[in-house]
């Protein structure tokens, strides 16, 4: 893991939530009580805060395959993970990034994290190989230096969505998500939760094995935007291949959905359980 950091890049605006983002029938938790915060004083390893990102969404639609968009699939995937936490976790609190289908600039997806101070951010995604429909499986990702070809070019897929944010180039002071070197000098950048990332990401690729009984491409890292400045342990997970009709067919199917959803979530109980265990 590299630990200097190779490129000083400056904070970013933390902005207000959308009213869109926050809708009623979703019941999404954003206040702490006097009570809450007396309780988490007295347990400081409790997991209390927990940020869902369904990516892409609106004006971008992600990859897509035959039938189904990744937007779509994103948003059915993170809505059905939170429920399922709220369910039986009442105790944690569920943002969501979004929603409904709208676009949100990667930079607030983060910063919605930071303000509201989760213990996890959890970001859904899905995948595209260009090259062939073969190729199928899951992975997840944390912010780190790439070792493959292949993970940089999901990172400068996955970070291209900013050139459809306005003042882009303001923003992220001239990144360039089409420079392998820009994507590099991001990945380097030193993260505090990079233990914790991949003991997560961990944990979720062993579930979709285990629980899914899905391919398993590991755990991977690479340069996101979107992971770059969440304070917390952050993840990407690619749920799926949907250039691949088989696994495209697989995710767009409700069974697919709620099974993968349980993986995750199995994933995320075992890490809650873990961290409260050795607070």
């Amino acid at each position: 893991m590299t630990t200097g950091l190779l490129i000083t890049l400056p904070l970013l605006a933390m902005t207000v939530v959308s009213p869109e983002v926050v809708q009623a029938d979703l019941n999404q938790d954003t206040i702490r009580t006097s009570r809450e915060s007396s309780e988490e004083s007295a347990a400081p390893n409790r997991l209390r805060t927990i940020v869902l990102d369904a990516g892409h969404g609106g004006k971008d639609p992600g990859t897509h395959g035959r039938y189904a968009k990744e937007k779509t699939i994103n948003l059915e995937l993170i809505l059905q993970l939170g429920r399922k936490i709220k369910a039986n976790h009442p105790d944690v609190r569920v943002i969501y990034t979004r929603v409904s289908d709208h676009f949100v600039d990667l930079y607030e997806r983060g910063a919605i994290a930071n303000r509201n101070r989760a213990d996890l951010f959890i970001s859904i995604h899905c995948n595209a190989s260009p090259s062939s429909n073969r190729v199928y499986g899951t992975e997840t990702y944390t912010l780190g230096l790439h070792r493959t070809q292949s993970n940089l070019d999901v990172a400068r897929r996955e970070n291209a969505v900013i050139l459809q944010e306005k003042n882009y180039q303001q923003t992220y002071k001239g990144f360039n998500p089409n420079s392998p070197l820009a994507t590099i000098m991001l990945a380097n950048y030193q993260h505090a939760f990079m233990e914790s990332s991949i003991n997560f990401a961990e944990k979720v690729e062993r579930s979709f094995r285990r629980n899914a009984d899905r391919k398993s491409n590991g755990v991977k890292q690479a340069g996101f935007i979107v992971l770059w400045k969440t304070t917390m342990p952050s993840v990407l997970i690619e749920s799926g291949y949907l250039t691949n009709p088989a696994e495209e067919l697989y995710l767009k199917s409700d069974e697919g959905q709620k099974t993968m959803v349980n993986a995750i979530y199995k994933a995320f109980e075992q890490y809650k359980e873990e961290i409260e265990a050795n607070g």
